[in-house]
């Protein structure tokens, strides 16, 4: 891999250009550090730039930001962090400014791995085509070479974050972990459970958003980093499953997350089997050009939907261990594996800082995955079964759609059925049809309001007035009604065989 050189385009250079101009008239000696010049090195796009300044940087930060009508954000009040986030029309989007608390080399030592250990001074970078790099670690070489190794040992307890950014290095950039740095941070990977879990979230979702998820994940299971973050998944290790499933419960939910780096690949995989079923699944979603954007977007704080569908899949089978029964005939079922498993899914969510949307979408990805293949056994999905599961998946029925193909995949491994395969997409794609073609199926404009049932049949405010909305909307959705008059009908009609039940 070629790191001999510094790819810079001109709109990043002219901003650095402002940078050095206003820290040199206030005489602050500066380096570009960290990640900037590694994926600068690596020719990758990146708008986030670390600045290490021999100053103060909350009082340089607050002058440097109104010079660049920028957003000062004062980071860590302790180390004396600060940020800036620029406009939307800057090449960089945000300048994070740290203390350089020695010399440049001295201050490099203290950095978790190589490949972040190197510094330009802002100046040069901003005005020479290839300026001085500081390297006193090897971390050219090791960019080269596609090696993710440790400064120094103790780097990874000074921060034992640090052990899950190297793991997620490795599957950003598809590189291999030194071995000498992954016997360091074995033995460190209990530390990791001393980390916020609002930044153990930033980075698992990070590891989740690459296409090397599942390669990620298993590199952090082998380190043991994966256990401090999520026991509730690697409790499910050795769980046995009928002899439908190609592997235990812990391997199957690697492989759906390993499905779904396939599946969700912006481009076709080079291995051919999962190349074949790519190219099969979006032939299928030519249809729907509105899928393939779906899985951008960011559902809060900077996480996109793919990688919170990784998360569930990840999640989706947890609560197996708790719910298996053996019948008399030797059969092993999980019954209501998915609500428990909703349940904790939610709890693993909530624990890590989840937003409350980002909560909501893995209670509904986990509870629902078995939906999709459920109301399609008999044949196409009636209205009512597909206004039913639109309203239980709400935000996340795209979604769901997708974990169930990745949950097939991950079950039945090498043995799959191209029939199967193509049954299963037929189903996705007769769903997608309604959800696109069809909207009012999902959401059918109200023939009726609250105010109006509790009118014309006598109703007080309260939970029955919304049953009977409900009703209404369902049968709305199958064909049964489709006037006001209508829907009072069938209000009345539901009212009195709720009386008769009382």
């Amino acid at each position: 891999m070629e790191a001999d050189s510094l790819r810079v385009d001109s709109q990043t250079r002219a901003v650095l250009a402002e940078i050095a101009s206003f820290l040199d008239s206030q005489g602050v000696e500066a380096y570009v550090v960290g990640g900037f010049l590694r994926d600068a090195l690596l020719g990758r796009e990146s708008h986030d730039v670390d600045v290490a300044v021999v100053a103060d940087p909350l009082s340089v930060g607050r002058q440097l930001a109104d010079a660049l009508a920028g957003h000062f954000v004062r980071l860590h009040e302790e180390h004396k962090a600060a940020r800036i986030v620029l406009p939307a029309e800057k090449a960089v989007r945000s300048l994070d400014l740290l203390p350089l608390r020695a010399d440049i080399e001295t201050d490099l030592g203290e950095r978790d791995l190589t490949i972040n250990a190197m510094a330009v001074r802002v100046e040069a970078l901003a005005g020479e085509a290839q300026p001085s790099i500081i390297d006193p670690y090897g971390g050219r070489r090791d960019l080269a070479e596609g090696t993710v190794r440790m400064v120094r040992p103790e780097a990874f307890r000074a921060d034992p974050l640090r052990l899950l950014r190297a793991v997620r290095l490795c599957a950003e950039l598809g590189f291999g972990l030194d071995p000498q740095t992954a016997a360091v941070m074995a033995e460190n990977a209990s530390f990791l459970s001393r980390a916020a879990p609002e930044r153990q979230r930033d980075e698992l979702m990070r590891i989740l958003a690459t296409s090397r998820a599942a390669p990620g994940l298993r590199l952090a299971d082998n380190l043991g980093l994966l256990e401090p973050i999520l026991p509730e998944v690697t409790a499910t290790r050795g769980e046995e499953q009928p002899k439908e499933h190609q592997w235990d419960v812990f391997e199957h939910s690697l492989e759906a997350v390993a499905a779904l780096d396939a599946l969700l690949s912006s481009e076709e995989p080079a291995d051919g089997h999962w190349a074949r079923l790519w190219r099969e699944l979006w032939r299928q979603m030519d249809e729907f050009p509105a899928v393939e954007g779906h899985f951008q977007e960011e559902v809060s704080e900077g996480h996109s939907r793919a990688a919170l569908l990784k998360l569930a899949a990840l999640l989706h089978d947890v609560a197996k261990p708790e719910t298996r029964t053996i019948e008399d005939g030797g059969r092993m079922r999980f019954f209501g594996h998915a609500q428990v498993g909703a349940r904790r899914s939610t709890a693993v969510a909530r624990r890590l800082r989840f937003s409350g949307a980002e909560v909501r979408q893995v209670e509904a990805m986990v509870k629902e995955h078995l939906r999709p293949l459920q109301i399609a056994r008999d044949g196409p999905p009636s209205r009512r079964a597909l206004y039913r599961y639109f309203r239980d998946t709400g935000e996340a029925a795209i979604d769901v759609l997708f974990l169930s193909l990745a949950d097939h995949l991950a079950t039945v491994g090498p043995r799959l059925d191209w029939d199967d395969w193509r049954a299963h997409l037929s189903v996705v794609g007769y769903i997608l049809a309604w959800r696109f073609q069809e909207k009012e199926l999902a959401a059918p404009p109200r023939l009726v309001t609250g105010h109006d049932l509790m009118e014309a049949l006598g109703l007080s405010p309260g939970p029955l007035v919304g049953r009977l909305l409900e009703a209404v909307q369902e049968a709305q959705a199958a064909g049964e009604v489709a006037t006001r008059e209508e829907a009072l009908a069938l209000a009345r009609q539901e009212l009195e065989q709720i009386g008769t039940k009382l």
